[in-house]
């Protein structure tokens, strides 16, 4: 059985106790953090940046899962690598130095990860073989929290697999105790959640039941 990778989100996590936060989250099984930037211009909503990495990995030693959902993203590699980043992931359709943004990640030591929007189809990465490590599938409109999983997404995952069979594919967005069977059937590697896991009075259930484990 291939192992499910589970990178909670701290979107949802109570920002006035977040070195507790993510230490449970270690504790309760969780393989990444994965880490939402927003910038109020890719996306609507501001989120957070550098120092609050930095503050997150001196409190963790899980990988860091950074996804940058901000404009012109190669602004910023070097500083998110410095302040503590394991896996660093930009938008296809947030800049128009993708290759050359994927190339500078890399050059930091870090792991590469390409996103796509839920209306950007997965092909259009094909140009880009090679320069990444992982294939974000975005289940919802990023941006914001709590959304439902978009149907059509696992098709995109199915798609994502068949064309990239060396890289990991992690999906974002409604994953709950319903929807994460059906990308996990469809061959996903990495599953974020957010409110499922953050909202969870147990978080350890929740995290073995989102990998299909008990």
């Amino acid at each position: 059985m291939r192992k499910i990778f589970i990178s909670p989100s701290i979107l949802s996590a109570d920002f006035a106790r977040l070195e507790q936060e993510c230490k449970s989250l270690e504790k309760c099984g969780a393989d990444w953090i994965h880490c939402d930037v927003m910038d109020g211009n890719f996306v609507p909503n501001i989120t957070f940046g550098m120092p609050v990495i930095k503050s997150i990995r001196r409190c963790v030693v899980l990988p860091l899962d950074v996804h940058l959902m901000v404009d012109k993203p190669e602004r910023y590699i070097r500083q998110f690598a410095e302040a503590g980043a394991n896996i660093i992931t930009i938008h296809a359709e947030a800049t128009d130095n993708v290759a050359e943004t994927l190339k500078a990640i890399r050059s930091c030591g870090k792991k590469a990860g390409i996103s796509v929007k839920p209306n950007t189809p997965v092909e259009v990465l094909e140009q880009y073989r090679g320069l990444f490590d992982l294939v974000l599938i975005m289940s919802v409109e990023p941006g914001f929290g709590g959304q439902s999983y978009i149907e059509s997404s696992a098709t995109k995952i199915s798609r994502a697999k068949q064309l990239f069979p060396d890289v990991l594919v992690e999906v974002d967005g409604g994953i709950n105790a319903q929807t994460a069977p059906l990308v996990i059937d469809a061959g996903v590697d990495v599953i974020v959640a957010g409110s499922a896991i953050m909202g969870a009075p147990d978080r350890s259930t929740v995290i073995k039941n989102l990998r299909g484990t008990k």
